[in-house]
């Protein structure tokens, strides 16, 4: 076991204390089976690697969804675009004299 696995062992039972809340969940013996080998190959318990699992997963689909990623041709028209703004058209114009405040005289 690496160093790092270690003290995300150690981070992992520190935080087990701090337990406030409970999910409970049914599976099937083939996937308990599988997970807990896993966990048994990742010297964790099968609590702590289900957990662990679950937690990468979630901010993996998270940052998925909240970061955009451009290729490099997409990028560069985003700058051009930053960088080089179009003149704002006539309804662009209207929209913007619409919603500023009246002024009162």
């Amino acid at each position: 076991m690496t160093t790092a696995q270690m003290a995300q062992r150690r981070t992992l039972q520190k935080k087990a204390s701090q337990k406030e809340e409970r999910v409970a969940a049914r599976l099937s013996a083939a996937l308990k089976k599988l997970f807990r080998k896993a966990a048994t190959l990742e010297g964790m318990s099968l609590t702590d690697f289900v957990i662990n699992s679950a937690r990468t997963a979630a901010k993996r689909v998270i940052q998925e969804h909240e970061l955009i990623v451009l290729s490099a041709s997409e990028r560069q028209v985003f700058i051009n675009a930053l960088l080089n703004p179009p003149k704002p058209n006539s309804k662009l114009r209207e929209a913007f004299e619409r919603n500023q405040p009246h002024k009162s005289v």
